[in-house]
């Protein structure tokens, strides 16, 4: 397939390209040095053997991604698991999904599609900002992720927010693979999911026809991810406070690398995934003259209400919930052993927090809300 040139500087690394991306990160000490820690008693020639016996994309998913999500999950979860009942394994989607973890979200949806039958994955939206690091962003490219350009000028995001959306369409009508993409820029720190209309403004900026039919060619599918514990929490927890107390604070180079090594190597408890419908058919029962002020806002309405419906509530989100509020309105939704070990669990994460000027108060009420938020949003439904 000819890919137009226009999508070079974001696309995925084509078949063809993979050789040499793999000859580079071989070459690259800190890229050896992950594989040393993650193969520890497999040559370093027999990976670079296995990394050139890749033929594309895919097939370096199942080769190296596929088995250490696995490994992962059997280490560090009690489970993961996903419902696609509403969907059709042949057919192509956009899932947009709540943004928990930065590499686990889409990773796991991989594994998970590979799981129920797909033969693809998805091609994964992924922020520059986390690409930092030139071997980080040729991994990424060889993992199937496109790259979503910030921190441009007005007239460079508005050029760039379009190619963005060009590609995205380019992809579910003529590579014929699915899409991940977080329903929000970064992450929802407390957990309070919504959809920015701003994500669905740049969706129609590619297609052809009205803003409804643009938006039917990406098939979009609301995904719910729901993890019993997030290891994380603790660091957000700290990034609100920082920018509570210096409305000016800006992550520091580290940070974002930090939160994605703890995201894959902490505890999770239980995951789920869950697929609401496809929204076409939603989007065929709006009014044709609903105002474009309107139009965006009910549709991102509807994605919250799918993915708030489709959250997994664990003990725990209930337990935060009642600590929340400082009742025990809840508590047929767990015991008294859930409690004590969810407040255990709490006090660990922040024992973790290391600031100046910390503020146990305020990061505890921070880390409930976390926990508490998806049950709010899915009993205000």
């Amino acid at each position: 397939m000819k890919i137009p040139e226009q999508f070079d500087p974001i696309r995925p690394f084509e078949p063809d390209e993979l050789p040499d991306v793999f000859d580079r990160l071989l070459q690259n000490e800190q890229f050896s040095s992950v594989l040393a820690y993650l193969y520890p008693d497999v040559p370093k020639e027999a990976l670079a053997a296995k990394m050139h016996a890749c033929k594309d994309n895919l097939d370096f998913q199942k080769t190296f991604c596929y088995g250490f999500l696995v490994q992962l999950l059997a280490r560090l979860s009690k489970g993961c698991d996903i419902d696609i009942a509403s969907l059709d394994t042949d057919s192509r989607y956009t899932f947009i999904s709540n943004h928990r973890d930065i590499v686990l979200d889409s990773a796991l949806l991989d594994k998970l599609l590979i799981d129920a039958g797909f033969n693809t994955t998805c091609e994964i939206a992924i922020g520059d900002n986390l690409l930092k690091l030139p071997w980080v962003k040729d991994l990424v490219r060889v993992n199937k992720s496109f790259i979503v350009e910030r921190a441009l000028s007005m007239r460079e995001m508005l050029m760039a927010s379009k190619r963005l959306s060009e590609y995205m369409h380019f992809v579910i009508a003529e590579k014929n693979d699915n899409i991940w993409i977080a329903q929000r820029e970064g992450r929802a720190k407390d957990s309070n999911d919504r959809t920015q209309e701003a994500i669905l403004k740049m969706m129609v900026m590619g297609g052809d026809g009205s803003i409804i039919d643009r938006l039917k060619q990406l098939h979009l599918v609301p995904l719910a991810i729901s993890y019993e514990y997030d290891p994380c929490d603790y660091l957000k927890a700290a990034e609100l406070q920082a920018r509570r107390d210096n409305p000016s604070w800006q992550k520091g180079p580290m940070d974002d690398v930090t939160s994605m090594q703890t995201g894959i190597m902490g505890y999770k408890g239980y995951i789920h995934y869950q697929c609401a419908d496809c929204i076409d058919s939603y989007l065929d029962t709006i009014p044709a003259d609903t105002p474009k002020t309107e139009l965006f806002r009910l549709i991102a309405d509807h994605i919250d209400r799918q993915i708030f419906a489709g959250y997994r509530l664990y003990p725990n989100n209930y337990v935060a919930l009642d600590l929340l509020h400082g009742d025990s309105a809840h508590a047929d939704h767990y015991t008294a052993e859930d409690k004590a070990q969810f407040e255990a669990y709490l006090k660990g994460q922040l024992d973790k927090i290391e600031m100046e000027g910390k503020d146990d108060a305020y990061l505890r009420e921070q880390m409930l809300k976390m926990y508490a938020n998806p049950a709010i949003n899915q009993m205000g439904l």
